[in-house]
């Protein structure tokens, strides 16, 4: 159990594996959710598009500016 309550399931759309992170794209309905993991979490999860997964957000704050 964790205590995240920010938690949405969602798909896959693209891993793309660097030399040490990797870039998950995940679609939660019509919004996309950028990650970025640590190449070997990635490949210990066996992470590939289609792959239904759970995004979990902790953060404290988001803040855009333009």
């Amino acid at each position: 159990m964790l205590s995240a309550r920010n938690q949405f399931k969602g798909t896959v759309k693209t891993v793309k594996i660097g030399n040490v992170m990797a870039e998950v794209i995940v679609t939660v309905g019509d919004i996309e959710i950028v990650s970025l993991i640590s190449r070997t979490s990635a490949e210990q999860l066996g992470l590939k598009a289609g792959d239904a997964v759970t995004a979990i957000i902790k953060s404290t704050e988001v803040m855009i500016d333009k």
